[in-house]
């Protein structure tokens, strides 16, 4: 029997707006968000933006705090070391089951997205770029035929994804995260999954230099 496609409710609209703002970067960490002003913006009442609050919240991408206000998330340098442990758990094992899997296709998948990068970095694409850098790491979970593992993975991707269009354009950092997405795309040509894992780690667990810094929030200002 064929699924009918039920169209999307308007609080579903509101929040993939707003969800679309902060992984963009056109909501900065830290900024605050006003109900009366987003529903203005999005010519909506305000119910539906509250409950886009509300699912947002729930899934990371904005906090509320009582007699504060609702503001765009920001992570500390304890939070972001976690969230990239729970990243290499799930890449990782992605990775291990698409190479086992599904190589060819996993394969073609990743090299198609690296030579995408390579096209934005010459066009000067930093948007392109960081889009298709996201959609790179999504191929594992693409490949791995693990369905729960994927929905593990979706808890922080939108997180993540705004975290790379905040600090992706780091001249430094973008230049080896480019060099490790090739190392790995060969690693998946030649099946050598001990060597591509080697190099997920890194790419994900780097904490050194003003990228590390610009990630986090500064602890003695808080």
């Amino acid at each position: 029997m064929k699924r009918i496609e039920r169209p999307k409710s308007l609080t579903e609209l509101v929040a993939q707006e707003i969800r679309d703002r902060i992984v963009s970067g056109e909501l900065k960490p830290g900024q605050a968000l006003s109900e009366l002003k987003m529903s203005r913006e999005l010519d909506v009442s305000r119910t539906p933006v509250r409950e886009a609050f509300n699912r947002l919240e729930m899934e990371g991408l904005i906090t509320t705090e009582r007699q504060r206000g609702t503001f765009v998330f920001t992570l500390r340098k304890d939070e972001l070391a976690k969230i990239c442990d729970a990243r290499t758990c799930l890449e990782v094992a992605a990775l291990e089951y698409a190479i086992k899997r599904n190589p060819g296709p996993l394969y073609e998948a990743l090299a198609g997205s690296v030579a995408r990068m390579s096209q934005a970095r010459k066009d000067a694409n930093t948007a392109a770029y960081l889009s298709e850098d996201t959609r790179f790491h999504q191929h594992f979970f693409d490949f791995a035929d693990n369905r729960f593992l994927n929905d593990a993975y979706q808890a922080i991707a939108a997180k993540m994804a705004a975290l790379r269009n905040m600090l992706g354009d780091h001249p430094d950092h973008m230049s080896k995260s480019f060099a490790e997405h090739e190392t790995i795309v060969d690693a998946v040509r030649d099946r050598d999954f001990p060597t591509a894992a080697a190099i997920l780690r890194t790419h994900i667990d780097r904490k050194e230099g003003s990228y590390w810094k610009l990630a986090t929030l500064d602890e003695k200002q808080e």
